[in-house]
């Protein structure tokens, strides 16, 4: 399993525009096999980040769901939305495999 992370920097006065992405993403991570974990919203501290996490079985799994995305209507309509309301200021990915107790 690999868990995706990603860390977001939003622009805090479109943070309804930013839940808006967030939300449209929930299903179509999971259309493509993978779980997803949520995204969490700035409530205290920096007011200007926000995180989600998704997991894959594998990393190719989630490098089939990556490339699908690029053809997908619902994936563009997305990438679009965000585009269009420029919530996202940045965005960096970083991958995490679990450790789970015996």
């Amino acid at each position: 399993m690999i868990t995706c992370s990603l860390r977001y920097i939003i622009d805090p006065y479109k943070l309804k525009d930013f839940e808006h992405y967030g939300k449209s993403w929930i299903p179509l991570v999971e259309k493509y096999g993978g779980q997803h974990h949520g995204y969490f919203l700035p409530s205290e501290g920096a007011s200007n980040v926000a995180l989600a996490l998704f997991s894959f079985p594998s990393l190719a799994t989630y490098e089939t769901y990556r490339a699908r995305s690029l053809d997908d209507p619902e994936c563009q309509a997305a990438f679009q939305y965000a585009e269009d309301t420029r919530c996202i200021i940045s965005y960096e990915r970083s991958f995490f495999r679990p450790v789970f107790g015996d």
